[in-house]
């Protein structure tokens, strides 16, 4: 790897966007564990498995926050600290995604059974893997100040590692660009079946008469698209800067590029909470109900009839991937 560049200077302006994000991630997080504590009948596997996302996104931002709001210059014992949390946190967001993935893939898809077994592979491998590399990189002492040239603030592989191209994979970017080609194939193959599925039941909607007509594409067949659409948009600029580095270019010190690193790697839980509650009708209308206290029906908001309006749950629309034999009813409540 070339001699290091010099290190890059971060304004105030960038520090405070990214401080921003890091907060709105931290506060989405923490949402989507408080809805998940509040209403257990919303507690299927699949929330079950973005709880977890959801821990590893808000000790990610709190990490985040204190590197960025620090703004180390050396290596330190909380740089070390920081920087151990956040690829810890970092690296197990990486698998949990994958494994959100993994597991929608094989209920929809496959039709295998995920039981208890799956789950516990999964806590194995996600928190078990980051913590291994985590570990292993502060014993030999590779975490430490990067300049900001492959971070913004925070702390993470020495710079002064000789071989810290190695660890920078190791610790994070070898599983990010894993991430890049996992996802968008495992949601396209899901995409795939439930568009298959669909077509199916077209075939015999002629011999039910008055059946309403299919809807085009359900909602979750949406989120289904945009899971690795923003988890890419949100990573893209790290891998870049990343390249950048690696060729010791002087572009890397770009601040527009040095902002949207700083807030794609932080905001991950602000956009999970975003899909996952404010745009989930059942815990947003559950959310509004609880936020009004009741005030809102003497207002008469939201209007009767509204789709928007909270209506107590039937069990089998709060599911959000259901087994096989459920599928297409089950998915728009996603």
């Amino acid at each position: 790897m070339p001699s290091p560049l010099p290190p890059t200077p971060l304004f105030a302006a960038e520090r405070g966007a990214v401080l921003v994000s890091c907060s709105v991630s931290f506060l989405g997080s923490a949402l989507l564990l408080c809805s998940h504590a509040q209403w257990p009948e919303l507690r299927t596997r699949p929330r079950q498995l973005l709880l977890h996302l959801s821990l590893a996104d808000l000790l990610s931002a709190l990490s985040y926050f204190y590197g960025v709001l620090r703004d180390f210059q050396r290596s330190s014992w909380d740089c070390v600290l920081q920087g151990a949390l956040s690829t810890f946190a970092n690296t197990s967001s990486f698998f949990w995604t994958m494994a959100i993935a993994l597991y929608l893939y094989l209920s929809i898809v496959r039709g295998s059974p995920t039981g208890p077994g799956l789950l516990w592979g999964f806590h194995a491998v996600s928190w078990g893997v980051p913590l291994a590399i985590t570990v292993a990189a502060v014993a030999l002492k590779k975490i430490g100040y990067d300049a900001s040239n492959v971070s913004v603030g925070w702390c993470w592989v020495d710079l002064d590692a000789e071989d810290r191209l190695l660890w920078m994979l190791l610790t994070g970017k070898v599983w990010e660009i894993l991430a890049y080609v996992t996802l968008p194939v495992l949601y396209i193959l899901i995409r795939k079946h439930i568009n298959r599925a669909h077509a199916a039941l077209s075939e015999y909607r002629p011999i039910l008469p008055g059946a309403p007509a299919l809807p085009r594409a359900s909602v979750a067949d949406k989120k289904l698209i945009l899971i690795p659409i923003i988890f890419i948009f949100l990573r893209i600029w790290s891998t870049v800067r990343f390249i950048l580095t690696l060729c010791n270019s002087p572009a890397v010190q770009n601040s527009v590029l040095v902002v949207l690193h700083g807030i794609g790697n932080t905001f991950q839980g602000g956009a999970n909470c975003i899909m996952f509650v404010l745009c989930t009708r059942v815990v947003r209308a559950r959310l509004l109900s609880l936020l009004c206290c009741g005030h809102c029906a003497e207002l008469g908001w939201p209007p009767q009839g509204s789709r928007g309006s909270w209506q107590p749950p039937q069990p089998h629309k709060d599911k959000d991937v259901p087994g096989p034999e459920q599928t297409k009813p089950l998915l728009p409540s996603t």
